[in-house]
């Protein structure tokens, strides 16, 4: 028997489930976003039509239920936090930076997947200090642990291994003993595993479904894996008797498109592909530095529009991505995990000609986001033990050479907050980038050199997804090369602000909604 169930105000949210099922099959908790622009949790009984959300919630993703069904567990303003069905306010269990997939034990222990780039830990469902449960096999390249699954008899976790921290095709399903810690792969090339009561070890691979005979016992396949469904978008839910409840959907192919500052869109002739994060275009608009997944393999291309030719720059595997135009438009600085580094930056010509130089050797992940206009800072973040992103600046030195000579990083602003997307002005006065310090993402204005204060821009969040995900496509602020404005993204639709730098203070005017919200 198969049925669809309409959940009004569903999103998917996140980087863990956006649907789950009890246990005992009676109801369904997911994820949505109200008129009022949150998102937060909704229950619905499926003997009844409506769904009520849940009070205290919102900002939640990532749900999962208790073992009995009368509690679900969730992630919220940095903390893990549960909530009973039956009415009251949620509790928090412990600090978590993100959640990346949790599941809740008959022992009474949680595991969870709280970092973007490591194991999984283990929490009391009634509170405390988080402990490390799974480490990264260093002999296996591994950089995260993700979506456990407590198995029956809370005996051993099964769990997602990988490489990479986005294209999970290639990953390993693992399965790890809770008492000797003793671990075991199970299958290659899959992820988001989960037992079934009827016996089996399912996974997703490229959309599909896959079962395969599993004996619980002896944490052994007992047979090939058979395709059983197509168009899944990942997360899957089990209730006792093996009722599955999942999200359909294809890979996400996305299109490149032209937007004017009336809100018209124009598609470019650009093939759909999974394009990630925010394209950048080159200084003189001809073409566009994009990141894209193939096959589990994140590469750095050029679109050029005008000759509507897309070139391929970067071929190892593992993630090449978050591509930033040099000011002279001849070189790209992009992210990258080769050479065994955690994700550090590199140089290289935009014709694909050379090889890559790297710029930075840190043990922490580096993302990079601007130029100065002289081509002489490049603004970047780093991703600290904590999982907070902090801001920092990279001297430079023969930038015009395919190999520049890079200077010590600087730190522009560390908080105990995240900080994301620092772009600086076209005119090397400013600074705009979002920060969670005010416990929403908004959008804040700095000087970029010497002592000065510091301007809120948003005022509703200045994003749309719950405080900081790599993964996701940001809404960092970006400046207008022709015009004094500012545009960012919120719930609202694309915003834009004019502005007016008198001396050492930033004057910014009123926001409008520049793009209608359905673009986004």
């Amino acid at each position: 028997m198969r049925l669809s169930v309409d959940l009004p105000e569903f999103t998917v949210a996140g980087t863990s489930a956006s649907a789950i099922a009890s246990p005992d099959g009676t109801r369904i908790v997911y994820t949505g976003r109200g008129q009022d622009g949150k998102i937060r949790l909704y229950a619905r009984q499926l003997e009844q039509e409506q769904a009520a959300p849940l009070a205290g919630t919102e900002d939640a993703y990532g749900p999962f239920f208790s073992p009995d069904g009368q509690f679900v567990g969730f992630f919220a303003d940095g903390k893990l936090k549960r909530i009973s069905l039956q009415g009251g306010a949620p509790v928090e269990l412990c600090d978590a930076p993100m959640l990346y997939g949790a599941s809740w034990g008959e022992d009474g222990n949680i595991i969870a997947a709280f970092s973007v780039a490591g194991g999984l830990s283990r929490v009391p469902s009634s509170g405390g200090a988080a402990q490390p449960f799974t480490g990264l096999k260093q002999e296996k390249a591994e950089h995260t642990h993700r979506w456990p699954q407590v198995l029956p008899g809370a005996n051993a976790v099964l769990f997602t291994a990988n490489t990479t921290t986005v294209g999970f095709d290639g990953a390993t399903l693992e399965v790890q003993l809770l008492r000797t810690g003793e671990r075991k792969t199970l299958v290659r090339g899959g992820y988001y595993g989960r037992y079934l009561p009827s016996g089996h070890l399912l996974y997703v691979r490229q959309g599909t479904l896959f079962a395969a005979p599993f004996d619980l016992g002896r944490f052994e396949l007992t047979g090939p894996a058979t395709p059983i469904l197509g168009d899944v978008l990942g997360e899957t839910s089990f209730t006792r008797s093996g009722t599955l409840v999942y999200v359909p959907g294809k890979a996400a192919r996305k299109i490149l498109m032209w937007l004017d500052s009336s809100g018209h869109g124009q598609p470019l002739r650009a093939p759909a592909a999974e394009y990630l994060w925010a394209p950048h275009l080159s200084p003189d608009g001809k073409r566009v530095a994009v990141t894209v997944l193939t096959e589990g393999n994140l590469d750095v291309w050029v679109y050029e529009w005008e000759r509507d030719t897309m070139t391929r720059l970067t071929f190892t595997p593992g993630f090449d991505g978050f591509p930033v135009w040099s000011p002279d438009g001849k070189h790209i600085v992009f992210r990258s995990d080769r050479q065994g580094s955690p994700g550090n930056l590199y140089w290289m010509r935009a014709d694909g000609g050379g090889e890559a130089v790297r710029l930075t050797e840190s043990k922490d992940q580096q993302l990079p986001f601007s130029f100065s206009p002289d081509g002489k800072r490049l603004a970047f973040l780093e991703l600290k033990p904590q999982e907070n992103f902090d801001i920092w600046m990279l001297p430079l030195e023969e930038v015009e050479s395919d190999h520049p000579k890079a200077g010590k990083p600087e730190p522009f602003l560390e908080t105990p907050f995240s900080e994301w997307g620092p772009i600086i002005s076209p005119d090397g006065r400013w600074v705009a980038y979002e920060s969670d310090e005010s416990g929403n993402n908004e959008v804040y204005v700095r000087r970029f050199s010497g002592p000065g204060g510091k301007w809120q821009i948003s005022t509703d969040g200045g994003e749309l997804g719950p405080r900081w995900t790599p993964s996701a496509a940001r809404r960092n602020p970006v400046w207008s090369r022709t015009r004094q404005e500012l545009f960012y993204r919120s719930r609202q639709g694309i915003m834009v602000v004019s502005y007016a730098g008198q001396g050492e203070v930033f004057a910014a005017g009123a926001c409008s909604a520049a793009v209608i919200a359905d673009l986004l």
